[in-house]
């Protein structure tokens, strides 16, 4: 059974079992954790405790945009990561193929399709429960939309798409976000969507 963590005074107390948490009369603002969490959280934005506790679940309005800067370091780590596997993947298949001209062939092919394999890796990792793809967990961001809520595969589908108007504006799209208050790119404000960071620092 899952242990819980709860900010009692301002210190942290516990663990404590669900049938203790009951007796505590845990409230909405509560923070609590469990051994999974990477942070604390207030028990309304904990799915199981709503049900479970009978607490309504709130919508918070999303407070710390991440910035421009954070969301680039984000998307070299991923493209890295996508670079990485494309390697490996073309070592090997190189190694089948004999002629040295058909192998620089598939090699540069396969470079063509990295910026497509990295479109779908990120359409599918924002609208998954991780709301981001590695680089954005990594660097603490996720895609939410203009409500704080995760989004659904088909504003992911957009939001990504809509990157390829930054690209033929040669990067005005993405830059466009240093004027905004809340960092948004020309994509975020056409798929609805914002980029977020659970804390200010």
């Amino acid at each position: 059974m899952e242990k819980y963590i709860v900010v009692i005074k301002g210190k942290p107390e516990g663990p404590y079992s669900f049938e203790q948490l009951k007796e505590l009369k845990i409230r909405p603002g509560t923070f609590v954790k469990t051994p999974e969490m990477d942070d604390y959280k207030e028990a309304h934005e904990v799915p199981e405790l709503c049900e479970l506790l009978g607490i309504k679940a709130q919508v918070r309005k999303p407070q710390y945009f991440a910035s421009l800067d954070v969301r680039l370091l984000a998307i070299i780590i991923d493209y890295f990561l996508v670079f990485a596997i494309y390697c490996v993947l073309a070592t090997v298949t190189v190694l089948f193929i004999e002629e040295r001209q058909n192998k620089i062939v598939v090699a540069l092919a396969g470079l063509a399709i990295i910026p497509v394999i990295k479109m779908i890796y990120s359409i599918i990792s924002e609208a998954s429960p991780k709301q981001g793809t590695y680089g954005k967990v990594l660097m603490g961001l996720k895609v939410c939309d203009e409500s704080g809520l995760p989004i659904t595969i088909g504003t992911s589908l957009i939001r990504n798409l809509s990157k390829l108007i930054c690209v033929a504006t040669l990067g005005l799209g993405y830059a466009y976000g240093f004027f905004d208050k809340r960092q948004q790119g020309i994509h975020d404000k056409i798929a609805g969507t914002l980029v977020i960071k659970d804390r200010l620092i």
